[in-house]
């Protein structure tokens, strides 16, 4: 988009509140269209009272009473107006401005963690800080002076060419030059306006990134590194803001020598056309008045067009933002499907993250309620990707995932996840209290509930020891907790939430021994009536699953329970054994061991 449309596009996002808008819109309009009354007024008592004195007669009073009674009704006229104006457009840049930030972070949320992945969360946050306090300011500026100042020029130019074509002229000269000279600066600044907002997103992406591992920058003496580098991304900051402040210097400079060139030419020739009876004292002073007016409508369009400069980068990239579509959202048709009993079948599912090498290949099984399906396999295998396919974080290429015989993709996503509980490898929590982090899934859960589920994910104790128990905040991503204290409370969430299919992606890897054993005699009964998934390296876990799941490249090699596929003495097995999970016999060694050992 180019300026004027992202400055359209912007206008556009008033339309909720269009009825206001339009209401404010007419009264600039009555606004702009009586402030040049105050001139032509002041004009006609100029020359009336020169008539007067020119001719030896008296003062002609009703008339100059009824241009003061006049010039007074629409003073008066202009302060009421102006004010209520000013109120209301402020009220409604307000409500717009907190209804846009709104509508922007629901559809942030809403994009896909590849979308995610590739922008920095400081970048979002500062497009959607810097965005909605560009619109703010745009609004208000365009009720305020923006619209009065467009319909200023059509209403000035068309009046005072009617009262005095000549020094119009003088007039349309300067707006002449004007147009020309914000142009030229216009396309010698709006690329390098762009360049300087990249700059400034890449200021709040380290800075925020920097933030975000103060424990890694402190542990690594990386204090002075981390000051440098954001001292270089702020000196390429300057060298590329600096040449556009000095376009903008120079047009100032220029455009206030154009208007002292335009009033000296007003008074210079207006003293030649009254000399030649072709202007009278009053139009002369009338227009010295368009001139001051026109010459603050000017210096108001450059800082208009110097605004649009500035914003217009940042308000480029939050419509970008908004325009992001969603790679994964709700069908048409979508229904919510209620709580559903939890049996799962993947049918021959495909998924690829590039489109060249399958991340998930052929994918077939089901899984019935009470089942414990588990996936093991090496880092990269596919486990967690098919397991993201289940919640819909993507959407397979080809085949398809049922839930009670039904496609995941015909029931609402917010119905899907309502189903699902995911406790992930890494414990992601909120800067909140515990409590707030546990209702997440289920926020009317009572007390009670909490505390079951904080005991049955053996989380009770320690937050017994917390300060305030259920009450204490976590931190900036739970950095108050332990790494174990961490994953606990988000099992305990999990549990929480009471799903009929639950995902545990590696959720025992951050625990001790000792814990990890409580953990599974409870994760055992809570798995009873439920589907339950499994990611898991360490296979002691596993032990007691319906059914194991050995994937590599993204393909399912092996498939049985634990003791079926130790049997088969296949790559399970030889996973089992690495971990002491069963004794090496002799004559089990399998004939392509050495073979495998060699790649």
């Amino acid at each position: 988009m180019n300026l004027f449309q992202v400055y359209i596009r912007s206008l556009r996002l008033l339309g909720p509140n269009a009825r206001l808008a339009w209401g404010l819109a007419l009264g600039n309009l009555a606004l702009a269209s009586t402030q040049y009354a105050e001139p032509v007024l002041f004009g006609k008592v100029i020359d009336a009272l020169g008539s007067a004195q020119a001719n030896g007669a008296a003062v002609v009073w009703p008339q100059l009473i009824s241009l003061l009674t006049i010039w007074v009704s629409i003073g008066i006229f202009n302060i009421i107006g102006s004010t209520v104006v000013a109120l209301y457009s402020d009220r409604l840049a307000h409500i717009r401005r907190h209804s846009v930030s709104t509508q922007y972070f629901e559809h942030v949320l809403q994009l896909p963690a590849a979308y995610h992945g590739a922008k920095h969360s400081g970048r979002l946050i500062k497009i959607m800080l810097q965005g909605t306090d560009s619109l703010w300011g745009l609004w208000v500026a365009f009720f305020r002076e923006h619209m009065s100042g467009f319909v200023s020029f059509l209403v000035l130019l068309p009046l005072s060419i009617y009262l005095n074509w000549r020094l119009a002229i003088l007039l349309l000269v300067l707006c002449v030059v004007f147009v020309f000279l914000t142009t030229f600066v216009m396309r010698k600044s709006e690329d390098l306006q762009s360049q300087v907002e990249e700059h400034y997103s890449a200021l709040a992406e380290q800075a925020t990134d920097t933030l975000g591992n103060i424990p890694l920058v402190q542990s690594y003496a990386r204090i002075q590194q981390e000051v440098s580098e954001l001292k270089s991304v702020i000196t390429k900051l300057l060298a590329a803001q600096l040449p556009v402040l000095t376009w903008w210097a120079v047009i100032e400079v220029m455009t206030r020598a154009s208007t002292t060139i335009t009033v000296l030419s007003i008074i210079v020739v207006g003293t030649a056309l009254n000399l030649n009876g072709q202007a009278t004292v009053g139009e002369i002073v009338t227009f010295m008045s368009f001139a001051s007016m026109l010459i603050e409508r000017l210096q108001r369009a450059v800082g208009f067009v110097n605004s649009l400069l500035n914003n217009g980068p940042r308000l480029q990239e939050f419509f970008d933002v908004l325009d992001a579509v969603p790679d994964i959202r709700d069908r048409p048709d979508a229904v919510d499907a209620g709580r559903l009993t939890g049996e799962v079948r993947f049918r021959n599912v495909n998924f690829s993250y590039d489109g060249k090498k399958p991340a998930v290949d052929d994918l077939d099984f089901t899984a019935r309620p009470g089942d414990t399906i588990a996936f093991v396999g090496s880092t990269g295998a596919g486990k967690s990707t098919a397991l993201a396919l289940l919640h819909r974080a993507f959407d397979p290429q080809s085949g398809a995932i049922e839930i009670d015989g039904r496609d995941i993709r015909d029931i609402t996503l917010t119905s899907l996840r309502r189903n699902v509980g995911v406790v992930f490898q890494e414990a992601l929590l909120f800067n909140r209290s515990i409590r707030e982090n546990l209702l997440v899934g289920r926020p009317d859960a009572t007390d009670a509930e909490m505390v079951r589920a904080a005991e049955r994910a053996q989380a009770f104790d320690f937050i017994s020891r917390a300060p305030e128990g259920f009450n204490s905040r976590v931190g900036e991503r739970g950095r108050m907790l332990s790494g174990g204290e961490r994953q606990r409370l988000s099992i305990a969430r999990a549990l929480l939430k009471d799903p009929p299919i639950l995902i545990l992606d590696e959720a025992t890897s951050a625990l001790d021994s000792q814990t990890e054993q409580k953990l599974l005699v409870a994760l055992d009964e809570v798995m009873k009536n439920r589907t339950s998934f499994v990611i898991a390296h360490r296979l002691s876990t596993i032990r007691n699953a319906t059914r194991i799941l050995m994937f590599e490249h993204g393909k399912v090699i092996e498939t049985g329970t634990f003791d079926e596929l130790v049997a088969k003495n296949g790559k399970f097995a030889d996973l089992a054994r690495s971990q002491f999970m069963v004794t090496p016999q002799p004559g089990l060694v399998r004939e392509d061991s050495d073979e495998e050992e060699d790649g």
